[in-house]
């Protein structure tokens, strides 16, 4: 770490000097590491950690005597100089380097009284001249190191951990708990009682079958180097059955018989592998982009943005798939009776919250589950293991959903692992699997699941059934490969064999004609609505989640208000006169950090938003609610009016306090590079989310960015001393234009004698193009640059949205 930093920066490279700035290296890196491990226990919430982080990190790096010298850090601040840890470890650096013998020539400079160039620079900078001034910081260093770590063991010992809170108000859960089904009540009962349904909106009841159903992906790796040669694997092997309307189906089998493949399959939601066999929808082959519409998927981790309450989730649900033809009034009324149905109309205020965080319970979200695929109208609907993870009283209250939705005359198809004996005798037929993607049976299952009871114990050596026990525990006892192999039978060959399967193949080949005068299904376009609608529910939507997003936003505008009264007082007026080298280079400093920690900020904490609602883009693009592009444009159109408010809130701040130049140009091209600034930052880290398969990878390559635009943003090192071999990076940089523009827009035109130590005066704007390379007339260049990188970063977002897909299925 040390000896490669001396060499690549020409630094001395005698071992002491070596082991000294390894060792200041090593004291700075585990004193961050405290520091920000202290953060993450405090603050609970991954975006104001983030926000938080990059503010303390502006403060020790404004405070590090390299922005802004010591002697030029206004008297109200000076106790933050020497609270920062970072000046101490600048210290360390400097003294190490500056007073080695290389810099031991005779001080010129008559201003600086100093007996050598090296301690002359230290003097200039306000730091420590003396060698003894190591040792103090490294000292230092490890006193923070010492102090970050216990606040760490404290925080993590005496806080408490973050607990989540029911948005449900007491009276709404009073609600459900009188509506709900009793402890004890059978769950037939209460599925089947009277429900007054009265849907506005029509829909075509619609059967499906499918008929030697194979299902091949690539043999993994790991099998092949155990020595299996064929090039697939075979997880659904020759599957046949049929769903009907108004029939409620259970897809039953052991973990790896394929249960949530085959409805995978079915609904068109694989995105690898390769499918065999024939699929027909009330006759007809299944079209995907027809069948979309008409179908509805409730998937087991019941995917919702957290940040719009249960009636704004389903209306957004029912503006995007519900046909245009389809006006607003009715639409609303549609939405409040499917609510009824699922019996979330006294929820319809509450937040949907994180999965065990906060807001609905695993109940509520399945009913939002079931409500947002409803509102589609759909014929036939899939619910993946609607019951999984819940006890018997929210199950109760799940199946009366379902068997509300069954009575409307849909087709249902539900995946249940194990059922009680209550949930699995509500359902009206049975498909069950085995481990390795086989049908052993499909058919009725009839009162107290009698027939298929008769069906099993119709096989030689089958265990029977004995009084009360649950039969869908026996059913998977009987049948599991060691009853298979005990019994020396094939459970598919048996039923491949059997009358059932027969009676179930000529009803198979009925469903598979048309009815009489039924035409197949097809839409005139991909998509219920216009893209023009889809931009505006998407944006609605967006905005509604943004708003209700106070640790994102409220975050962002405090840390900005915080960000600019911290620059603002910092360089009290420095912006007034600009008499010396020093006063331009502070001014400098100013701006890029003004620019890059709160952009960097902006980048980072947008990621895990932007992460979130992609997990619900998945779930929303599979049902074909709307073109990637639209829901693209609409959460960058949301960032965008949030980064404006912010940029004009930021530019208030910081313009008059540091006291640029008051005239109406200046002020508007400063306000045009904040506000640009943002949009790219935020739209950067938008397009790295978009890119990898996760937050945490697209964290990761910010924090390999990010160093690389702040090292060529033009202030670490200026443009003129750049070696030419990187300097196509210093124009690839977006915060390198901004910087340039607010320095040429404020100073590039600037005739005002500047003094330069160690050489001649001249003039501010001068000096600005002789020795940083920055012009005034080259202005309406860099505004072009911002939109450009503005606009790259967008499509490249919009278009990685579209194409890439790292949720694999």
């Amino acid at each position: 770490m040390g000896r490669p930093h001396l060499l690549c920066h020409g630094l001395r490279t005698c071992s002491r000097k070596f082991f000294r700035q390894l060792l200041a290296f090593f004291g700075t890196h585990q004193m961050a590491m405290g520091l920000f491990r202290f953060l993450g226990a405090v603050l609970k919430s991954m975006v104001v950690a983030n926000t938080f982080g990059m503010f303390v990190m502006l403060l020790i790096f404004i405070f590090g005597g390299f922005i802004i010298p010591r002697g030029d850090i206004r008297p109200w601040w000076i106790w933050a100089y020497w609270s920062s840890p970072m000046m101490y470890s600048q210290n360390a650096i400097s003294v190490n380097e500056f007073l080695s013998s290389r810099w031991a020539n005779t001080n010129t400079e008559a201003s600086i009284k100093a007996s050598t160039v090296g301690e002359a620079i230290l003097k200039s900078k306000g730091l420590f001249t003396g060698d003894w001034g190591f040792w103090i910081s490294m000292g230092a260093i490890l006193g923070f190191t010492i102090l970050f770590n216990i606040l760490y063991i404290l925080a993590l010992t005496y806080l408490s951990p973050p607990s989540g809170s029911n948005t449900v108000s007491d009276k709404e859960n009073e609600n459900v708990t009188n509506t709900s089904t009793p402890m004890g009540t059978n769950i037939n009962e209460a599925t089947n009682r009277p429900t007054q349904t009265q849907i506005t909106l029509p829909f075509q009841p619609l059967a499906l079958s499918f008929n030697h159903v194979n299902y091949y992906v690539d043999m993994p790796a790991e099998m092949r180097e155990q020595g299996f040669a064929e090039s697939r694997l075979q997880l659904l092997s020759d599957i046949s059955g049929a769903f009907r309307p108004g029939v409620l189906t259970a897809l039953v089998g052991v973990s790896g018989a394929g249960k949530t493949t085959l409805m995978d399959v079915l609904a068109g939601r694989k995105t690898s592998g390769s499918i065999e066999g024939s699929i027909t929808l009330s006759g007809y082959p299944k079209k995907q982009e027809t069948f979309a519409r008409i179908s509805g998927y409730c998937e087991q981790t019941d995917i919702h943005s957290p940040n719009v309450t249960v009636y704004e989730s389903i209306l957004y649900s029912a503006w995007l798939r519900l046909s245009s033809d389809v006006d607003e009034k009715t639409r609303k009324m549609f939405v409040e009776e499917v609510m009824t149905l699922v019996e979330l109309d006294v929820l319809r205020n509450a937040m949907v919250g994180l999965p065990g965080v906060d807001g609905l319970s695993t109940e509520q979200r399945k009913r939002l589950t079931i409500a947002v695929e409803l509102v589609a109208n759909p014929s036939i609907i899939f619910m993946d293991e609607p019951t999984s993870g819940l006890d018997a009283r929210a199950a109760a209250i799940v199946m009366r959903a379902v068997r509300n939705t069954v009575n409307t005359g849909r087709t249902v198809v539900c995946t249940i692992h194990q059922p009680s004996i209550d949930i699995f005798e509500s359902f009206d037929e049975l498909l069950l699997m085995k481990r390795g993607g086989q049908v052993i049976y499909a058919g009725e299952l009839g009162r107290h699941s009698y027939k298929l009871v008769e069906y099993f114990e119709a096989i030689p050596g089958v265990e029977k059934i004995t009084e009360g026990y649950n039969p869908a525990t026996w059913m998977l006892e009987v049948s599991s490969p060691l009853a298979e192999a005990r019994l020396n039978v094939n459970f598919a060959e048996i039923y491949a064999n059997s009358d059932l399967y027969r009676k179930n193949q000529e009803l198979i080949k009925e469903l598979s004609i048309p009815p009489p005068g039924y035409e197949d299904l097809s839409f005139p376009t991909k998509y219920s609505q216009n893209f023009y609608n889809q931009c505006i529910a998407n944006f609605w939507k967006q905005y509604k989640s943004y708003w209700k997003n106070p640790p994102h936003n409220a975050m962002r505008f405090l840390m900005t208000m915080i960000n600019g009264l911290v620059f603002g007082t910092v360089f009290w007026q420095k912006g007034t006169k600009i008499g010396s080298q020093q006063d331009l280079f502070n001014l400098l400093g100013a701006t890029y950090a003004a620019v890059f920690f709160l952009g960097a900020a902006n980048c980072i904490t947008v990621q895990p938003v932007v992460s979130i609602e992609r997990t619900v883009f998945y779930r929303e693009k599979a049902a074909g609610m709307y073109s990637p592009l639209s829901y693209a444009f609409a959460q960058t159109c949301v960032e965008v009016i949030y980064n404006i408010a912010q940029g004009i809130e930021y530019t208030v701040i910081i313009y008059a306090m540091i006291g640029y130049e008051w005239k109406a140009a200046k002020f508007f091209y400063f306000l045009f590079f904040i506000v640009s600034s943002f949009n790219y930052f935020t739209l950067f880290g938008m397009m790295l989310v978009s890119l990898t398969p996760s937050s945490m990878l697209a964290n990761i390559l910010i924090s390999f960015v990010l160093p690389l635009w702040n090292l060529f943003a033009g202030f670490l090192v200026v443009r003129p001393l750049i070696p030419i071999w990187w300097r196509w990076y210093y124009w690839a940089n977006p915060v390198s234009w901004t910087i340039y523009g607010v320095v040429a827009s404020q100073f590039g035109d600037n005739k005002s004698p500047l003094k330069v130590p160690g050489g001649s005066d001249t003039f501010v704007k001068q000096f600005l193009e002789d020795n940083l390379g920055i012009k005034h007339d080259f202005l309406g260049y860099v505004v072009l640059a911002h939109f450009a990188f503005i606009i790259a970063f967008f499509f490249v977002f919009g278009y990685s949205i579209k194409v890439l897909n790292f949720q694999k299925r």
